[in-house]
């Protein structure tokens, strides 16, 4: 959270992300854990300033940014999901994903995660598995942009965008500069 507030502090620009399987601490200020009593939030933008998009859809600048945080279930630790349950998490926001097309003409235009998509830069053990669920919204709501982390690259040569139907998916490991501007035609 300090280095999301070093960010912040630095460019001055709205920052959003989600949690990942590790450095979860500070998660139960945004949403219940299975294994943690239930903690009241009242603000989005809690602790750093950087908004929390795990399971959410938010509007900004012009954009329809969505997330979901967390890995595959391999140790039962806390943001660890099977597939059923982040197919679940997905379900949860098609309310909002349907409003946007009614309301913008598009489902979403940024899909922010922590894993990455089944067969697309994950790896063959199970805590770097991608989600399966994630393929079929991609199908589905058309994202331009999938960006995910918890793929580390060691190797300059390893693939890190991908382009899967329309969308173009972005290993974010490190860093990763994309100019969101080129997605809309702004």
């Amino acid at each position: 959270m300090d280095y999301l507030d070093f960010i912040i502090s630095s460019l001055n620009k709205p920052l959003f992300f989600v949690f990942g399987n590790h450095h979860t601490e500070d998660l139960k200020h945004y949403k219940k854990l299975w294994n943690t009593p239930e903690i009241t939030v009242e603000n989005e933008y809690m602790g750093c300033g950087a908004i929390h998009l795990g399971s959410k859809i938010k509007a900004e600048g012009g954009f329809i940014l969505a997330g979901f945080g967390g890995s595959m279930r391999y140790n039962n630790g806390s943001n660890q999901f099977t597939e059923f349950e982040m197919f679940i998490e997905i379900i949860k926001i098609i309310p909002s994903l349907l409003w946007n097309r009614i309301t913008r003409g598009r489902f979403v235009d940024v899909l922010l995660t922590h894993a990455p998509p089944k067969g697309i830069h994950d790896r063959k053990d199970k805590c770097h598995w991608g989600f399966k669920a994630y393929l079929w919204f991609i199908r589905t709501f058309k994202p331009k942009l999938f960006i995910h982390g918890h793929i580390h690259l060691y190797d300059l040569a390893d693939v890190r965008c991908t382009k899967f139907n329309e969308t173009t998916v972005i290993n974010a490991f490190s860093h990763y500069v994309v100019n969101l501007g080129d997605i809309n035609g702004n």
